[in-house]
């Protein structure tokens, strides 16, 4: 590009700058005009929630949340009850932390505290950065109904599987060019506009012995009409929705459950099979597995090659399902072991832990933090990315009954007691007060606003109460800086067990390979190919630790317009069009005997830890955010983390490592919102890339 079509570019896009700004605007107005609307239907005596749902293109509770008068008889509204007082116990507790400690500041800090909750003690729930009230997160109930919770849901445990999964014939797409790679084949098709229909004839056309999976490697189909509707999902449900000739969605067949489409805006799945039922074929994005910058759909396959060889080297059973999750949780039960103590498997927690963990267990770690808590204009911005992180964090699990501790139990312990529980795998209900004269980083995700949002609070003070893992409070407890307040209100607590260690040990070994494939390979496409491998194992562990949370199920279905009285009461409206809607509903939790959450959340509460401070043993230091001066952390994001000045961090190509990966010079305005940031993320690893390669 010269500097005249760079010109032209930038005009072309303030102009499409302002006409974004009308199109908001525009929708704002037809928002609120749609809201007025729904409160005048409201009025009529009649009016039901479930009625007016499909015709605004809504869900019954954002109806219900706009016209309380509206909620149905079955409809429980969550309204947050005030806490019971808890019975008086012990005065707070001073503790000292077990184990090697954290070099501490010159000036001595005061020891770490653990505080048992006294009866008449009023909690403050501050929330600095949103205007709205935090959403009230569940306790444990009291007594023995909270105490029957405690139990493994009947028949129901991850057991070694006594089959080998089917490798499904698979081909690889790039609807923008046409090229279909099918083994060592490549054929051109004529796709017209990429339609779910013309995409399904072409590749049957060409191939008619038959295909089970079509991976889309570039051209992303399901947006090509993405500007005929307001969001991205709309174009997808609407792109995997349409009639196809000759097809129907699929309903599923033997041992794969997996049915109907999977609307997603960025990696959706659409899954069809022949009206005969005899022929089944599913269209996924190649973006499950790892992000393609311009690979051909050769060096995509190349790709999967490699990795199927990788994992054949450690599983002789192995096969690439249809997702990382898939087949991250299929190879962890084929090591599940055959003897020993869980030879019979692990079982599943109850139903109504497994939904507190899902409400109370967080994800990554995912904050911005604007001015003034940082400059206006940085000194530069600095991105350093935890390698591999969460393979870090598998070495330890919770395993057996879990066990509840209450606030009383808690503070009947010895202090050596204390400690141990909390570094050991637990789950925690704590009033958390940040100490007068901190003014670092947040260390502990409070409740938000917003479904499953979570927010760092850091102002000097500030109370409130939340769930958080072992690994985050000890870190609250033993920081370099300053001990945070910690008062138990109540607990889960397991074994420490070790059922993810093998599993992981195979993945980071087969990781370790392709990525020595892929520095030490001569030919350029199959060390391009090693690298996607490599980057597939990546996201094989981290989104198989993922599907352990198992999330309540959602069902996505369509309706026709003109039936929109036969939409599911409980349904949220995701798109329509002159013919159908599309909804989704939940349907709680299926029967999974892979259902861990337990898992889940001791893995992200050890990686969120871990962006706040880990011991390097063999350099004899420590990294993270509270090992650097105050004001300089920008973001945290997932694995991610971004500084305004340089660290001397040792890396040594191992999970957990802190690799920079971006540094752009400044001085650069501090980013306000997401895509500023990535925007600036961008930029700093080009610069990066251009100053290792000068």
């Amino acid at each position: 590009m010269d500097a005249q079509s760079y010109s032209s570019a930038l005009a072309d896009l303030r102009t499409l700058r302002d006409q974004i700004k009308k199109t908001r605007a525009l929708l704002a107005r037809q928002e609120a005009d749609r809201d007025k609307l729904i409160t005048q239907l409201a009025s009529y005596e009649k009016a039901k929630a479930e009625r007016i749902a499909p015709a605004a293109g809504l869900g019954v509770a954002d109806i219900v949340a706009l016209v309380p008068a509206l909620a149905p008889d079955s409809l429980s509204v969550n309204v947050p009850q005030p806490q019971s007082p808890l019975p008086p116990s012990s005065p707070a507790q001073t503790v000292s932390a077990a184990g090697p400690q954290p070099p501490q500041p010159a000036a001595a800090a005061p020891s770490p505290t653990i505080a048992s909750p006294a009866g008449t003690h009023t909690t403050h729930q501050t929330a600095p950065q949103a205007p709205q009230e935090p959403r009230s997160l569940p306790s444990l109930p009291q007594g023995a109904a909270g105490d029957a919770w405690f139990t493994h849901t009947t028949g129901l445990a991850s057991t070694r599987p006594n089959f080998t999964q089917q490798a499904r014939s698979t081909v690889f797409l790039d609807t923008a060019t046409g090229v279909l790679v099918h083994r060592d084949q490549t054929h051109h098709l004529d796709l017209g506009a990429a339609s779910a229909a013309e995409i399904l004839t072409a590749v049957f056309t060409t191939i008619p012995e038959g295909v089970e999976r079509i991976y889309i490697t570039a051209g992303d189909p399901w947006h090509h009409d993405a500007d005929r509707y307001p969001y991205l999902r709309d174009a997808v449900a609407a792109w995997l929705s349409a009639p196809i000739p000759g097809w129907r969605t699929d309903t599923g067949r033997g041992r794969d459950r997996m049915a109907g489409h999977f609307v997603h805006a960025r990696n959706p799945v659409g899954r069809y099979q022949r009206d005969n039922g005899e022929q089944h074929v599913e269209i996924r994005s190649v973006g499950e597995w790892f992000d393609v910058d311009g690979d051909t759909p050769h060096t995509v396959r190349d790709a999967f090659v490699l990795l199927w060889q990788a994992l054949r080297r450690h599983w002789n059973d192995a096969v690439l399902m249809g997702s990382p999750s898939q087949t991250g949780r299929d190879l962890w039960t084929r090591t599940i072991p055959t003897r020993g103590q869980h030879a019979e498997g692990f079982p599943v927690l109850s139903e109504e832990l497994r939904g507190l963990l899902h409400a109370t267990a967080g994800q990554g770690r995912n904050e911005l933090i604007t001015p003034p808590r940082v400059p206006e204009q940085l000194s530069e911005l600095v991105e350093y990315d935890r390698t591999f992180a969460y393979a870090k964090h598998t070495w330890k699990s919770p395993v057996g009954t879990p066990r509840r501790v209450t606030a009383a139990a808690f503070a009947a312990w010895s202090q050596k007691e204390q400690m141990r529980a909390l570094y050991g795998c637990g789950h925690w209900q704590v009033r958390v007060t940040v100490p007068d004269g901190w003014d670092h980083v947040g260390l502990l995700p409070a409740p938000a606003p917003g479904d499953r949002a979570w927010h760092y609070p850091a102002a000097p003070g500030t109370t409130f109460t939340t769930w958080a893992g072992g690994p985050e409070l000890h870190t609250a407890l033993t920081n370099p800086i300053q001990p945070w307040k910690i008062e138990i209100l109540d607990g889960i607590l397991w074994e420490d067990g070790k059922p993810l260690d093998d599993w992981a040990k195979k993945l980071k070994e087969t990781w370790t390979n392709l990525s020595a494939q892929a520095h030490f390979q001569g030919d350029a496409q199959q060390a391009r190919a090693a690298h996607l491998a490599s980057r597939a194992v990546r996201s094989i562990l981290l989104y198989g630790i993922g599907s352990f949370a198992q999330r309540p199920r959602m069902v996505t279905g369509t309706t026709p317009r003109s039936a929109e009285r036969d939409v599911p009461a409980d349904a949220e409206i995701i798109g329509f069009d002159d013919e159908l809607i599309t909804w989704q509903k939940p349907t709680g939790f299926a029967r999974d005997p892979n259902a861990h959450p337990e898992w889940a959340a001791a893995i992200w509460s050890g990686a969120r830890a871990a962006l706040l401070t880990q011991r390097h043993r063999d350099d004899d230091t420590y990294v993270g955010a509270l090992h650097t001066p105050p004001g300089t952390v920008v973001a945290f994001r997932t694995d991610a983390l971004y500084l305004t000045q340089p660290r001397n961090w040792p890396y040594h190509h191992q999970p957990g490592d802190y690799l920079l990966r971006g540094r752009l010079s400044g001085p650069v305005t501090a980013p306000t919102s997401e895509e500023e940031l990535l925007t600036l993320r961008d930029a700093g690893r080009a610069a990066l890339t251009a100053e290792r390669e000068a």
